[in-house]
């Protein structure tokens, strides 16, 4: 869709991540072409470059079901629709479609998500993990609580079919040593550069870089998307 926020549309399902905003409509496309397919919203934070309350008006001709991180505000979230809050090291078995949900650690603000389908695919949906939007004023205390967040995903995710994770665009490397870290302690499939900041970034030159075994997808404009 746009900055952080993804539309996945499986066989059987539609899940949206980190919805924003959506300015080339591509949640209405997905939820118009499959309409009998449910809708799960997953939040991985309240703030508010990952969660606009516009999804809880959203495909109400579908069956909806809201993940939400526990920090997203009470007040903020209606009392009359299917919301499951999760904290890190939840777990959720129950989702329409036979999806699965585990809540894993974030160094931003609420969580980050591995879902995994029922047939056995997994996503991992980073939200605020390496978010350049956070501000940094201690670097080697950010640094050494995104090592202690990786440690403890990779030993709960050793490998994941699909990984969606921000890209500090930021910084003058589009393959910044977080990133790469990541990728060598946790064995992905396809990977999803996040928050692109409009940066059109050589995909050729960035999967030149993958660890053996990954390859990269780069979606620069809203709306754009790729078949797996």
């Amino acid at each position: 869709m746009d900055h952080s926020g993804y539309v996945v549309t499986l066989d059987n399902a539609i899940l949206v991540f980190d919805y924003y905003r959506d300015p080339a409509h591509a949640l209405h496309h997905a939820i118009r072409q499959n309409p009998d397919m449910p809708v799960i919203f997953f939040v991985t934070h309240h703030r508010s470059e990952h969660f606009d309350k516009s999804i809880f008006e959203l495909a109400q001709n579908h069956k909806r079901v809201y993940v939400l991180s526990n920090d997203v505000y009470q007040q903020d979230v209606p009392s009359d629709l299917a919301v499951a809050g999760m904290s890190k090291g939840d777990i959720i078995e129950d989702l329409p479609a036979g999806i699965k949900v585990h809540a894993l650690p974030a160094t931003d603000s609420g969580v980050s998500f591995l879902v995994t389908t029922a047939t056995g695919e997994t996503i991992f949906f980073a939200g605020g993990i390496n978010d350049p939007h956070k501000p940094v004023t201690d670097h080697r205390k950010a640094a050494d609580e995104y090592n202690k967040t990786l440690n403890r995903i990779a030993s709960e995710m050793p490998q994941a079919d699909i990984a969606f994770l921000s890209v500090n665009y930021l910084m003058e490397s589009y393959y910044p040593p977080e990133v790469r870290k990541f990728l060598d302690m946790v064995k992905v499939r396809d990977f999803f550069p996040m928050e692109l900041g409009g940066n059109f970034h050589d995909s050729e030159e960035m999967q030149s870089q993958m660890p053996s075994g990954t390859k990269v997808h780069c979606l620069h404009t809203p709306g754009q998307s790729v078949s797996l």
